[in-house]
């Protein structure tokens, strides 16, 4: 667990114990709250290697936290009606919207049952390169390619780095160093160039890869014919924004909307920010969405949300259902909203610490999060 998911625990037990929680729900909660999610699946053994396991709820959570958040006296709506609320002043009944990130398959075959069963709305926001099997999947290549080897080699200046990855501790720090590499120190064109040079070496099938774990056009297709599935834009390379030309953001949010509109006959009215954090969307970012009309534009910020006149909605709040707070306590610190201004503080005073005078690090000015 990182530093940043660190805090947001610590913060839901201090709030839990204390109950402070409960005490300041009132001036914390807010009108309404967008989950997110990528994967849903069964449990992995535990001990395994899963770098990405963050990014998986069981079906079994996933199930408990609708009826918990339906214990609570909160409505699911979809996202347009969740839209409609915020602009009406959010004087409504309080409500969340539940979105799925990506595409993934088991979205499909363990989420939409629970989804149907219990008659709760959702949006599945797809990268259409990932359906249309030509843009690369690239963490979960990496995590497949650490997995099956002894070692990777990663270029770092004028050399290669050789990392090994023979235990389990080992693999997860190789991971963890190139996807560092991959997510900082190199382009988002250059970072497709080296995940597909690390697949070849390795034997890994990109278009396998995600043959096996993204949904298809045929069963998007079957899940748009339910009232309760929206389909959002996700851009079509799964590109962070923030780290292209406004051309090049514009090019790809196009591309994406005209491949979801060609192969399901929907033209999106929401869109997901890829990766959503600081780094992957700026002002720039939320000026080149403005010239696509959507009604809303979600990014991986916790927070609650209030009613549009606090909110820029090209760029909301949402609260991740994710493999690391799989606890109903943590859960219900979330719907008190309390947990997400401490969180926030300590992440622009820490923000503030590393951009220091001197730092190798330069603060982006266009950041709008």
């Amino acid at each position: 667990m990182d530093l940043r998911r660190a805090i947001l625990a610590g913060s839901c037990h201090i709030l839990t114990h204390t109950g402070a929680g409960r005490l300041l729900a009132p001036f914390t909660q807010g009108a309404g709250l967008i989950f997110t999610l990528h994967k849903v699946e069964p449990a992995r053994q535990a001990g395994a290697f899963a770098p990405n396991g963050h990014l998986t709820v069981t079906p079994e959570f996933l199930e408990a936290t609708i009826a918990q958040v339906r214990a609570a006296g909160i409505e699911f709506v979809s996202l347009d009606e969740a839209v409609r609320r915020l602009k009406h002043g959010g004087s409504e009944r309080r409500f969340a919207a539940i979105t799925l990130d990506d595409g993934y398959r088991n979205n499909l075959e363990f989420a939409y049952p629970i989804f149907r069963k219990h008659g709760v709305p959702f949006t599945i926001f797809v990268a259409s390169g990932f359906v249309d099997r030509n843009s690369e999947i690239w963490w979960e290549a990496l995590e497949r390619i650490v997995a099956g080897s002894d070692h990777i080699e990663i270029p770092i200046g004028a050399r290669m780095e050789r990392l090994p990855a023979r235990s389990v501790a080992e693999k997860i720090s190789a991971y963890s160093r190139a996807a560092s590499w991959l997510s900082c120190d190199t382009g988002e064109a250059a970072q497709r160039l080296e995940i597909r040079r690390l697949a070849t070496q390795h034997g890994l099938d990109l278009k396998e890869l995600a043959d096996e774990l993204i949904l298809s056009w045929d069963e998007l297709r079957r899940l748009c014919e339910d009232p309760l599935a929206t389909v959002g834009g996700h851009t079509h390379d799964h590109f962070a924004l923030a780290r292209l030309s406004r051309g090049e953001m514009r090019d790809n949010v196009r591309l994406g909307l005209e491949r979801l509109e060609a192969e399901l006959g929907v033209r999106p009215r929401h869109f997901a920010y890829p990766y959503g954090y600081e780094a992957a969307v700026d002002r720039r970012s939320v000026e080149t969405l403005k010239e696509f009309g959507f009604d809303c534009a979600l990014t991986t910020r916790p927070g609650m949300l209030k009613d549009a006149a606090h909110h820029e909605m090209l760029a909301l709040p949402r609260i991740s259902l994710n493999g690391y707070f799989q606890h109903a306590a943590i859960v219900s610190q979330f719907l008190t909203g309390a947990p997400f201004p401490f969180y926030n503080m300590v992440r622009g005073i820490k923000e503030r610490l590393v951009f220091l005078p001197g730092s190798a690090r330069v603060p982006n000015p266009d950041r709008v999060l």
